[in-house]
């Protein structure tokens, strides 16, 4: 960091990006990356590749699958309720792929009243 950037406190200091992929940079300038191989995982190798070549970056960030409040997506199910539930404009699920404007809006579920907001 910088002189400047480093007399910053708190949220000012945390709000710093710290690499080019700041979303798995912690502060301390780590990250806690997981390697993926065609071998052992030739579909997400895959799926990480063809990111790449669309975006230039080789990366992506898996993080839990939740609505606060909600216990983490465990099964299709689970994941098209939380999909329904929430602003995310598509959902992959095996061989599926959803969009949120193709889905029947007598589905959707409103998460704003049933849970605590951040």
């Amino acid at each position: 960091m910088t002189e400047e950037q480093n007399s910053l406190f708190g949220i000012d200091k945390l709000n710093i990006p710290r690499s080019s992929i700041p979303a798995v940079t912690h502060v301390d300038y780590s990250a806690r990356v997981q390697t993926v191989h065609k071998e052992t995982n030739p579909r997400y190798h895959a799926l990480i590749a063809r990111f790449k070549e669309r975006t230039g970056c080789p990366v992506i960030v898996n993080t839990s699958f939740n609505v606060r409040g909600e216990p983490i997506v465990c099964t299709p199910e689970d994941a098209f309720r939380c999909f329904m539930g929430t602003e995310i404009e598509t959902l992959a699920v095996g061989n599926c792929f959803l969009s949120r404007d193709k889905q029947n809006p007598a589905l959707r579920q409103n998460y704003q009243s049933r849970f605590e907001l951040d």
